[in-house]
């Protein structure tokens, strides 16, 4: 099992974003993976043109995709170009989860943004995600959601990490078999820690990258290309891999 994740596109009518993913889409189609899932940031400045292209794109592919909305989306053009049927069913109404069985593996999607707020927040979320763990039998799931969940170091990031994370953390911690691991985006830089003893990813960034910048005077200079990852999960071991493209 091959799982794509792609992450924080901020495509707009004033930049090449668009000309960035699609990059990255034809690299994709020589891995052939499985699944994508985006973890959020899709466009900026609500551009309703921007979800259209982006689901353009993505019907081209062969394989499905899952999108999870960031701070920089707006889930109402989302869901006007998308429908419903990329969410669950069971949501509350604002929110934008999703959860796939793929196998031996679930792919879940949990909504991880504040409406007109940059920083995220999962406190009043996880009820919805305690019911995807009700049967003791159900195959362990990667977490996929927007905003980061384990401090990049990049200060200005950090203030908008994502709230909960306390409560999130001891959900995993007395379900050790339950998630392999924690897949975010929003700091538009790859990233890997560890979160409740399980691995935290953050996924690299379509748009260009932000720099590895830890408050320093000194600002280093970044010139990282677009970025994904891919989740490999065979024989009930997962690796992850950070790509440029």
């Amino acid at each position: 099992m091959l799982i794509a994740q792609i992450s924080d596109i901020h495509a707009s009518s004033d930049n090449d974003h668009l000309c960035r993913f699609d990059r990255v889409l034809t690299w994709l189609t020589h891995l052939k993976p499985d699944v994508l899932v985006l973890t959020g940031d899709l466009t900026d400045g609500y551009w309703q043109e921007g979800y259209t292209k982006i689901a353009a794109l993505l019907d081209q592919q062969s394989y499905p995709s899952f999108v999870l909305p960031g701070n920089s989306d707006d889930r109402s053009l989302m869901r006007s170009v998308w429908g419903n049927n990329k969410w669950a069913y069971d949501c509350p109404v604002e929110a934008m989860h999703f959860s796939h069985h793929a196998g031996d593996l679930r792919l879940i999607g949990l909504d991880s943004t504040v409406d007109a707020q940059k920083h995220g927040c999962v406190s009043d979320r996880l009820e919805w995600l305690y019911k995807q763990f009700n049967d003791a039998d159900a195959a362990p799931a990667l977490l996929f959601m927007h905003h980061h969940v384990v401090e990049s170091g990049i200060p200005t990031l950090d203030e908008t990490i994502c709230g909960g994370g306390d409560k999130l953390e001891d959900f995993i911690r007395r379900n050790p078999q339950s998630v392999l691991a924690v897949c975010s985006g929003h700091v538009h830089r790859s990233i890997a820690g560890t979160f409740a003893g399980i691995p935290a990813y953050i996924c690299g960034s379509i748009c260009p990258a932000n720099p590895v910048w830890f408050g320093t005077p000194n600002v280093p200079p970044v010139s990282d290309p677009p970025a994904l990852m891919i989740h490999r999960f065979v024989s009930n071991i997962l690796t992850s891999y950070h790509v440029c493209v």
